[in-house]
């Protein structure tokens, strides 16, 4: 029997009420850089398109290069010397030595964590964590602790590579799913496009959301991730917060919870260089919302959040670096939400990591040939 036109109307109506409504999450209004009470000041130059940084207690810092080197600067920048004994990196691309942390227990341990690309056999490679103990310009009893799995080849992009350690002194590790890997996003039984959690010596936590899970890897946290290349810890909380790149759009802020999926390739703001759709549209059942996201992008590389006085008012609010366009992008964070965005310092040219100094000012460092580490003082 043929249905009459109110019969359909009505047959739509029913199927509606029953298909799952999908929120759509909050996009970056793209605000204009604005002229900020805020500054830069350099603190060294000549930089190889520097990665990570982290300090030293004694006001030293850590500088990871790209092409492979780790840099020990004297306090206030004034000199630097090569530290030996670093894994061998396979850099190339957008490879090479990448993430840093130190131990929680850095002043009794004096371990230094490591993010880099490591080669396998047959052209592959793919990111690896290795520790070593820091002793004066030299890292000893170096070991590779972790590694991605499967290595990947023919690519030598997204590998993703922050370091952040809990507040239970489990390791955060953040991939990305090496831009030619996207079905292996979705499969657990690899670590492409993940967030691994695991403990400072490589095993894995017995409360991960997949450990004992058959055909899943245990060291997976969250998964359906492009490319994290920004991460902390909120102070407050103790909650993980991640910015990663999208395509073309869809730069993604993430708040990265246990066993859950965040949709690459499946589910994105953005679409491919070409232009060409990527997946199956911007929501779907069993999949997260970013908490905001970028279209256009803002390419995000290195978060902090800030803890201390030395910028009036924005106590407690998440920096985030900028490749394209560059500078620096403040999220003021309320309840889980963005409540607005504001963006400084245009000039300085590509961010490459953000991270919080212990004189409380936040400190950049520059991606280039002639990279730069700038601390951001008020005018």
């Amino acid at each position: 029997m043929r249905a009459t036109g109110v019969g359909r109307a009505s047959l739509l109506v029913a199927l509606a009420l029953t298909l799952p409504a999908f929120a759509q999450a909050p996009r970056s209004p793209t605000p204009p850089a604005t002229d900020a009470s805020i500054t830069t000041v350099e603190i060294a130059r000549g930089l190889d398109h520097p990665w990570g940084l982290a300090f030293l207690p004694d006001g030293r810092m850590l500088v990871t290069e790209r092409s492979g080197t780790l840099l020990l600067l004297a306090k206030g920048g004034r000199s630097r010397e090569a530290v030996t004994g670093t894994p061998k990196v396979a850099a190339g691309g957008q490879g090479g030595l990448l993430g840093i942390a130190l131990s929680p227990d850095f002043a009794r341990d004096r371990r230094v964590y490591l993010s880099f690309s490591e080669a396998g056999e047959g052209g592959a490679a793919g990111t690896a964590v290795a520790r070593g103990v820091l002793n004066d310009a030299r890292l000893d009893d170096v070991e590779v602790i972790w590694r991605q799995v499967p290595k990947i080849a023919g690519s030598r992009n997204h590998w993703g590579s922050r370091l952040v350690f809990a507040r239970d002194g489990t390791l955060f590790v953040t991939l990305g799913d090496r831009y030619s890997a996207r079905p292996m996003v979705q499969d657990l039984s690899t670590t492409i496009g993940k967030v691994v959690r695991i403990n400072p010596d490589g095993s894995i936590p017995k409360d991960n959301p997949f450990a004992g899970r058959a055909g899943a890897r245990p060291e997976i946290w969250s998964y359906g991730h492009r490319n994290v290349q920004a991460a902390a810890l909120d102070p407050g909380t103790g909650q993980l917060w991640t910015v990663e790149h999208g395509a073309r759009g869809g730069d993604e802020l993430n708040h990265p919870e246990a066993g859950k999926n965040y949709g690459w390739p499946v589910i994105t703001y953005g679409v491919d260089y070409s232009g060409v759709k990527i997946g199956e549209g911007t929501a779907k059942a069993g999949m997260e919302q970013p908490v905001y996201y970028w279209d256009p992008v803002i390419a995000p590389s290195g978060a902090a959040f800030d803890t201390g006085d030395r910028y009036p008012g924005w106590k407690g609010d998440l920096f985030v670096g900028s490749l394209t366009p560059g500078g620096l992008v403040r999220l003021e964070l309320r309840g889980g939400e963005v409540k607005a965005e504001a963006r400084y310092l245009p000039d300085v040219g590509r961010v490459r990591d953000v991270v919080q100094g212990p004189d409380g000012y936040l400190y950049l460092l520059t991606d280039a040939d002639d990279g730069k580490l700038l601390r951001v003082v008020p005018r």
